[in-house]
């Protein structure tokens, strides 16, 4: 089908944009193959060195290279290469090779070097700008290395900033473009079920949709509120949402800082996010740490943590590195939308601005609904920002006076 075919042109970046069982895997598959195998009219250059990326390891092994679609499946007896699970690699028989990396793991990118690459699902991988990133450095060997990405759209940063380059040609195709190969009985219950929806245009259409339906907040409203020069402060803080487990896939911790200046009445306050300094499987001395450095790199006057997890072990293990650091604890008694929306409220009247390079939290913020959370996980970047607006703007609102005037 056209939409599987290289387009012509000089490109860096080919990304077939497809619905679910649109035939992704099998033309990136075969891309690797003929770039591997030689030359050919639309494609230009042999590679001797590939990188095959997924979110995890096991799906780069069971979809990518022994998947249906994948590597094995469409390569000829006399030509199919051989997997050595020790390497995590794939060797042709005129000895070209192509490496196995997880999504989850972008520094293991360092060191290597290749000259092509297939990047599978990029708008699912959690650590997706990180990752890419160290994809495009590594990409450094031969006259023209190209890279292809497959994957169902998603409305994700790395994904919108890779579309908008230039050196990026795209082709697009829904589901119902490989109805040949599918059973009809799910193209039967999809349609039923999914058609004419927001998810149906996405994972069946393949469509990249820019905002979420009820979404609290959109990519408009957080690139019109940017901040580059910061004020001067009246109050830094530093919130923390921990994980309930510390181990490699749990929930992120987030841990985000924000700065207010609260001057006058309430409704002349403002605040600017300063730092998302998230992350994810480390154990609890780790986050603590990540949290008390960002404190006093910021000079915060406080530290907030949501302890519904962990109750006195969340404020004892923050003592653990800072015996005197001061710390608020916070329950979550309200659902995650409830406690987001005043936040939200305050973002739609102008009065908060982020800084540049707060992408994976933005990305989160965007899949906020009214009606619950759209992404993967649990939003934990959202809810460390949304805890710390609260105890900077929310809660003392709730709380201000007008001063009085007494009669004389």
């Amino acid at each position: 089908m056209e939409h599987q075919l290289p387009p012509a042109g000089d490109w860096r970046s080919w990304v077939i944009l497809g619905g679910r069982g649109a035939g992704k895997t099998r033309a990136g598959a075969e891309w690797v193959r003929a770039r591997v195998e030689g030359a050919r009219p639309l494609d230009p250059g042999r590679c001797r060195r590939f990188a095959l990326i997924g979110e995890t390891l096991d799906q780069v092994r069971e979809v990518m290279i022994f998947g249906d679609s994948g590597l094995l499946a469409c390569s000829p007896p006399d030509r199919r290469p051989t997997w050595s699970a020790t390497r995590r690699t794939l060797v042709w028989p005129n000895g070209a090779e192509a490496m196995a990396f997880s999504a989850h793991e972008p520094e293991a990118l360092r060191g290597p070097q290749f000259d092509g690459a297939w990047v599978d699902e990029l708008a699912k991988w959690k650590k997706g700008k990180e990752t890419w990133d160290m994809l495009q450095f590594a990409l450094r060997l031969g006259d023209q290395p190209r890279v292809c990405v497959t994957t169902t759209p998603r409305n994700v940063g790395v994904l919108k900033e890779l579309l908008a380059s230039p050196s990026t040609v795209t082709t697009h195709a829904g589901t119902e473009a490989n109805r040949a190969n599918l059973a009809q009985s799910f193209l039967d219950e999809v349609r039923a079920r999914y058609a004419g929806t927001r998810l149906g245009r996405q994972e069946l259409d393949g469509t990249l949709l820019d905002d979420i339906e009820g979404a609290l907040w959109t990519r408009a409203q957080l690139e019109a509120r940017r901040c580059d020069d910061l004020p001067a402060f009246d109050r830094i803080v530093v919130a923390v949402d921990p994980p309930v487990t510390g181990r490699a896939g749990s929930d992120e911790c987030g841990i985000v800082v924000v700065g207010a200046q609260l001057d006058g009445p309430p409704q002349d306050w403002r605040a600017v996010v300063l730092e998302d300094a998230s992350v994810q499987g480390v154990g609890p001395l780790a986050w603590a740490q990540r949290a008390v450095t960002a404190m006093e790199h910021w000079g915060a006057d406080r530290l907030v943590a949501e302890v519904n997890q962990g109750g006195d072990m969340v404020e004892a293990v923050l003592r653990q590195i800072d015996a005197f650091v001061p710390v608020t604890k916070v329950h979550a008694a309200r659902g995650k939308v409830a406690r987001a929306e005043p936040v939200a409220a305050l973002y739609e009247q102008g009065r908060v601005a982020h800084r540049p390079g707060l992408d994976a939290l933005e990305d989160q913020m965007c899949q906020m609904s009214r009606t619950g959370y759209e992404g993967r996980g649990s939003p934990d970047r959202v809810d460390a920002l949304v805890w710390a607006l609260t105890d900077l703007m929310i809660s003392p609102a709730a709380k201000w006076r007008r001063p009085q005037v007494r009669a004389l």
